[in-house]
């Protein structure tokens, strides 16, 4: 049956890059959308959307009724689910094909086999493929759980039956907390996935986590497109992949790769899927499977040369797969990078707000699912951008992506850039010796920002530049102003630096430092004065449109700079760099907020409110369990005291700083 008309039944940057493929293709793709999405870029790139719902998926994204009427009301021939929301949902599946349209994915059958973790590890055992030693069944009883995890000894991984993506999974190291620990991942396992059932699994503490792409026919035809290495990992997320898995041996890589579509084949598997290994030295154990296309697709694409989206359409249209294993080869290397809106200084929670500045280098591949404007929202995934590089070698492509790294500007919200720049940069990871917790054991390092060389010229340039800016009212573009510096020049008498201009300059850390600004003679020479008495002599001018020339002594620089909601970005040779610039009038504020308040981190839902008003509590007692963007948050106490004016319960929703309780000093 040949498609005309898809409907994308996602959202953010999967949604963009399925309807690229489609029209590449000649099919007219639809969107769907929220009401918090209504001005989204995937509404926007797609061109035609219809609304299925409020902000919270629960209430649009993982409607069935609405998707299957949003395709019905557009004529729609399929409907594909991206990942994530419906995309494993062997209802949603079923209610597409009763509906008389093509399902983008695998049956439901197939669906509900891998979507609980019990039944896909015992089709992995029935097809011959090495598991990972535990507790046989699921569990949903806290002692029965307990009692069994004490039996089989500590470490133990707590695993969600209906989990996936990297959530509902919970590590049990310390019998002080086992119970804590146990009714968490029970919780979690019930709001998140509808199920309380938990696997019990020996944990493998050294591992690398290597998956493999397969595309099947639906008639027992299976290739795989070789494997992906994902073993970067934070709290059990991905967050570098790269294609093929560097350092291990082929013929390893070969088995686990037959293996994969051996699985495949016993189930007959239709569509795109990634079978999931644990590799510990020369053993390998099956993880799970995502009956899917995954976020890290883009590395197998660059190294095979597929379309993935075009070889899945195909297959839906029944055409097969057209292509046979001895046709596919590896060509280099290639590696993605997630960059995400959140707070590594706030153990990465996430970070809303709308994106003042969003400047992404050229030269690669980039995924995205937001643009400059748009705002990053509590409801849904806070990725704003995949970044994919692919070159003939490994070590180039880590280089290539440092770089592109360094290039990339973000402000109205925390990002984690600078993670991701140590990790491309780490020596460790470079040869990979790693393991799926090894960032875990270097957080701090990792998330250090690393020192510019040459710090006091690149803070005195923005000085200079943002004087320019701020001074000449007469210009529609200050950066073009050639002579912009006779705007506040003009009638500074005596010593001109004591008589130049002041500025503060707040980095992207949060550093703040006031300079002061003045010329030495005519023409484009400058001095800044720092704090400490440390003097920077420049010469600044713009020898084209947002293009310009700094030179100290001998030295010369070319930068490109913009003004920009009221920032200064600078992209230099050591990375694209923004100052938050103000007159040291702009800076005057109140005090801070009492600190016994007892703020929420961000903006989400509280789940559960752990303390009452008159109850004593301790130094770092959880007061809160909050939910937000898929992550459970624990809010605490940050002094002892007393709890009291509890204004939240469970199902609140909470904005950013808002306060939900206070914690009285003891002696009140």
């Amino acid at each position: 049956m040949k498609i005309r008309t898809l409907l994308i039944a996602n959202r953010g940057e999967i949604a963009c890059r399925i309807a690229r493929t489609a029209r590449i293709s000649g099919i007219a793709p639809v969107g769907v959308h929220s009401q918090a999405d209504a001005n989204a870029l995937h509404v926007r790139e797609i061109g035609r959307s219809v609304c299925i719902g409020a902000g919270p998926a629960s209430e649009s994204y993982l409607r069935i009724d609405a998707v299957i009427a949003a395709a019905r009301s557009v004529g729609a021939d399929a409907i594909h689910p991206g990942y994530g929301f419906l995309a494993e949902n062997a209802d949603f599946a079923r209610a597409v094909e009763a509906a008389g349209m093509i399902f983008m994915g695998p049956t439901p059958e197939t669906l509900e086999r891998f979507g609980d973790k019990a039944s896909a590890k015992a089709a992995a055992v029935a097809a011959g493929v090495p598991v990972i030693s535990g507790a046989v069944g699921a569990r949903s009883d806290p002692v029965e759980i307990a009692a069994e995890v004490r039996e089989m000894g500590l470490p133990v991984l707590l695993k969600a039956v209906g989990g996936g993506g990297g959530r509902g999974q919970r590590l049990v190291t310390d019998e002080t907390t086992l119970m804590d620990d146990i009714e968490g991942a029970l919780r979690e396992a019930r709001s998140t996935f509808g199920s309380e059932g938990l696997l019990l699994e020996r944990f493998l503490p050294e591992a690398r986590h290597v998956e493999v792409q397969i595309a099947g026919d639906g008639k027992g035809h299976v290739v795989h497109l070789f494997e992906r290495d994902c073993t970067l990992q934070r709290r059990h997320q991905k967050v570098i992949e790269e294609a093929p898995a560097w350092g291990l041996p082929r013929t390893l890589l070969d088995k686990i790769a037959q293996d994969a579509v051996r699985l495949g084949e016993t189930l007959a598997y239709r569509g795109l899927g990634t079978v999931e290994f644990l590799v510990s030295e020369n053993e390998y154990f099956f993880l799970e499977v995502n009956p899917r296309i995954q976020v890290e697709h883009p590395v197998t694409e660059a190294i095979t040369g597929l379309d993935l989206v075009a070889l899945h359409l195909r297959i839906a249209e029944g055409a097969g797969l057209g292509l046979r294993q001895g046709d596919l080869r590896i060509n280099g290397h290639a590696i993605e990078a997630r960059l995400y809106a959140e707070d590594p200084a706030m153990q990465f929670a996430p970070s809303t707000g709308t994106l003042t500045t969003l400047s992404l280098p050229g030269g690669l591949r980039i995924d995205s699912g937001v643009a400059e404007g748009d705002a990053v929202t509590p409801y849904y995934d806070p990725m704003i951008a995949k970044l994919i590089v692919h070159a003939p070698d490994r070590e180039t492509a880590l280089a290539r992506l440092a770089t592109a790294l360094d290039h990339v500007a973000v402000e109205g919200v925390q990002t984690n850039r600078t993670f991701l720049v140590a990790l491309a940069r780490n020596p460790e990871f470079g040869q990979m010796r790693v393991h799926t917790r090894w960032i875990d054991g270097r957080i701090d390092e990792l998330t250090k920002p690393s020192p510019l060389s040459r710090p006091e010229l690149w803070k005195a340039a923005a000085a200079v530049l943002f004087m320019v800016s701020g001074r000449c009212e007469n210009s529609a573009n200050p950066w073009a102003n050639r002579d912009g510096f006779t705007c506040w020049r003009l009638g500074l008498g005596g010593d001109a630096l004591e008589a130049g201009q002041r500025v503060t300059l707040t980095d992207a850390a949060g550093a703040s430092e006031e300079l002061r600004v003045g010329p030495v003679k005519s023409g484009d020479q400058y001095t800044v004065l720092s704090e400490i008495g440390d003097a920077v002599t420049l010469s600044v001018r713009e020898i084209a449109p947002g293009r310009w020339r700094l030179s100290q002594g001998d030295d010369v620089y070319l930068i490109d700079a913009r003004l920009h909601a009221g920032e200064i970005e600078m992209d230099t040779w050591e990375g694209r760099l923004i100052f938050r610039p103000a007159a040291p009038l702009d800076f005057a504020g109140g005090d801070a907020a009492a600190d016994r308040a007892v703020a929420s981190p961000l903006t989400g839902m509280i789940v559960d409110v752990k303390v009452a008003d008159g109850q004593p509590v301790a130094e770092g007692d959880v007061v809160a369990v909050m939910e937000s963007m898929k992550m459970e948050i624990s809010i605490r106490a940050a002094a002892a005291g007393t709890a009291s004016n509890i204004s939240v319960s469970n199902g609140d929703m909470v904005e950013r700083g808002q306060i939900i309780a206070e914690i009285l000093p003891p002696e009140e």
